[in-house]
């Protein structure tokens, strides 16, 4: 019999005839209505391109043919490089990557449970913790620290990655010159501009303001990540009822051609410049006028807009696996596992949001941990059930026999864990009194531990000497510029 490895299983919530009125929408709204776009150089561009556009009202109507045009023009595949070789990424098809959220102002305390505003020595415990996560493939910015001027944060948390972390980096800027500041660290680490575009190690966040506009900074960014070959995660967030309609359907046209509006400059600033087909759609509670990042529509808004970013045959992100609680309780990991196992199911290329809290203002040690495996546990859901003559196992069935059984055999050693998913002690599956023995701990106090030990003992491939020389040189100029004279992790 031949093997018979059926497709992974897959989670659509839209028709191709859906997508395509999704779509015929879209283009409707950029055409119609048009898009705010606060930069004279990024208005010049599109009009030189073909957009009807209004100076004095810094509007653009942006045509359905160069929508198309850029449509053709960006890569369906981007590949994302680790310092070390061994992390590298693939962002196509349906391939699915974790990181952590990302920019979160404030910290889950793990003695007191408080949340608060992070040092910056949380903040290099975070990347270690991530690091030694089997299941987090990249890194993240993750959180914005107290200690350092907020006009260099951007890039000091850059700093603190690129120095404890060699895996792919989720990040973005704050402001005017941000990013390029940040792409000189990252050509410091990689050997220059040229090698950084060649093989690319960090993607940039740039975020449209819902409804309908691009503000002068940001735009500014997608036009320097082009020039310099830097993927570009254009991540729209609209909140249902509030920033966009209250519709699914309609969020998802607004969002969509938000996202369009940002390929059409990426792709007139540079043709083929890399960009990801990102969100961050959030439903709004009417009741505490909230943002709802672990509400189901958020989830369905989310794996829904990927389908978009197929449609279109461009790599895709989204942010799910996050948790509006603000303790790691009961419903932190319900609305973790629907976004992560949904997002998975969906083929999402790039999943950021495990270890988020608090309305995605929040990030935990022990929610990052719980979340890994959680992620794990998606992985394995995707990559289906494998149907051949050694696993149907009839021969071995037959050896067996009726009233026999598998424990020592030869096939069960052999694939035991080829098939099962087997968690980390996080994950309680002992009997009751080996329970009572070791503690009586929750998954909470299993999640605390499993942080500490690894932030402890979890040795990240260091940057070579002459590399973090040179970052440093780069970091003192940014740091001069800014009349900074000294950080609190360095450089030295």
């Amino acid at each position: 019999m031949a093997n018979s490895y059926s497709e992974p299983p897959m989670f659509q919530l839209l028709s191709k005839g859906q997508k395509e009125r999704i779509h015929l929408a879209s283009l409707k709204i950029l055409e119609e209505v048009g898009v705010i776009i606060q930069s004279d150089a990024a208005l010049k561009l599109v009009a030189d391109g073909g957009a009807d556009v209004d100076m004095n009202k810094k509007i653009a109507h942006i045509p359905q043919h160069l929508v198309n045009e850029s449509l053709v023009k960006a890569p369906s595949t981007i590949s994302m490089f680790s310092r070390d070789g061994k992390h590298d990424l693939a962002l196509e098809g349906n391939r699915v990557h974790f990181d952590p959220g990302s920019s979160t102002y404030y910290l889950l305390d793990s003695e007191t449970l408080e949340i608060r505003r992070p040092l910056s020595r949380e903040l290099a415990d975070f990347v270690r913790l991530a690091d030694g996560l089997e299941h987090i493939q990249a890194q993240s910015t993750a959180l914005v620290v107290s200690d350092v001027p907020s006009t260099i944060v951007d890039r000091y948390r850059l700093y603190i990655v690129l120095m404890n972390s060699p895996k792919t980096i989720v990040t973005g800027s704050f402001g005017a010159g941000g990013l390029l500041d940040m792409k000189d660290m990252l050509a410091a680490v990689v050997g220059g501009d040229d090698e950084l575009a060649r093989k690319p190690m960090a993607i940039f966040d740039v975020c449209p303001s819902a409804p309908l506009k691009w503000g002068d900074f940001i735009v500014q960014d997608v036009m320097d990540c082009a020039k310099y070959g830097i993927p570009a995660e254009i991540l729209p967030m609209p909140q249902l009822g509030a920033t966009g309609p209250v519709t699914l359907a309609g969020s998802l046209a607004q969002l969509n051609a938000e996202f369009l509006s940002g390929l059409v400059i990426s792709q007139l600033a540079k043709p083929g410049a890399p960009v990801i087909y990102g969100g961050s759609p959030t439903t709004f509670d009417m009741r505490y006028c909230t943002a709802r990042l672990g509400a189901i529509e958020t989830v369905m808004l989310g794996c829904a807009y990927a389908q978009m970013g197929k449609f279109y045959g461009l790599p895709t992100h989204m942010y799910l696996g996050l948790s509006d609680t603000k303790v790691v309780d009961a419903q932190a990991g319900f609305e973790s596992a629907t976004g992560i196992i949904l997002g998975a199911l969906a083929g999402i290329n790039v999943i950021s949001g495990p270890g988020m809290l608090d309305l995605e203002n929040c990030l935990s040690y022990e929610k990052l941990v719980i979340d890994d495996t959680i992620c794990g546990m998606a992985e394995r859901l995707v990559r289906g059930i494998d149907v051949n003559d050694e696993t149907l196992a009839v021969d071995v069935i037959r050896r067996v026999g009726a009233g026999g059984h598998f424990l020592a055999d030869k096939h069960t050693i052999e694939w035991f864990k080829k098939e099962l998913f087997i968690p980390s002690d996080l994950v309680d599956r002992q009997d009751l009194k080996l329970w009572k023995e070791q503690g009586s701990k929750d998954t909470f106090k299993r999640a605390k531990e499993a942080a500490q030990r690894i932030i402890r003992d979890h040795k990240p491939e260091p940057l070579p000497r002459d590399i973090e020389k040179s970052l440093d040189n780069v970091t003192r100029k940014i740091m001069k510029a800014h009349g900074i004279d000294k950080l609190p992790l360095g450089p030295t």
